[in-house]
């Protein structure tokens, strides 16, 4: 009786294993979610102006319109270690050009001065858009660099502003 008991008290944990493992799979999802950080987003002025319809806004970058010059400074960064390379872009309309200049954070820092490679124009629209540091060389290529994805909205993290002078 002790094989039999022994055998059985298997089976019934292996379809216990199988109910949770489906019922965590399937639906329960979202305690998982909610245990990542949750990004609110912070509009600059331009944003009802420059922000394409099908880009979704995300609090991990945050970045205000700003003088002309030769860097960039965003407000915070706010992502887990190990962190991002932040990147200014060029915009043309919705579309993202060159890439102006990058710095690796760490994790959340506020204040963060991007140096530019070519300083931004007066009255022109840029973008700050993340990228992972995932191609192990420690330096930043956007072509081998991947997007960096919120977690929230499963789209890229850009935050688009406009210069002044």
């Amino acid at each position: 009786m002790t094989e039999r008991f022994s055998m059985s008290s298997f089976i019934i944990g292996v379809i216990l294993g199988a109910l949770l493992a489906a019922a965590w799979f399937s639906g329960s999802g979202v305690s998982r979610i909610a245990l990542s950080p949750v990004f609110s987003a912070v509009p600059s002025s331009s944003d009802a102006s420059s922000t394409p319809p099908s880009e979704s806004e995300s609090g991990a970058v945050s970045v205000a319109d700003q003088p002309s010059g030769d860097s960039v400074v965003v407000e915070s960064v706010t992502v887990p270690p190990p962190g991002v390379w932040v990147a200014v872009r060029e915009t043309d309309g919705t579309a993202l050009g060159n890439v102006l200049g990058a710095l690796r954070v760490g994790g959340p820092r506020s204040q963060v001065t991007i140096p530019l490679l070519r300083g931004t124009e007066p009255g022109r629209a840029y973008a700050i858009e993340l990228y992972r540091d995932d191609n192990g060389d420690g330096g930043f290529d956007p072509t081998k660099n991947s997007v960096y994805i919120d977690f929230t909205t499963g789209e890229p993290v850009i935050a688009r502003f406009v210069t002044t002078d």
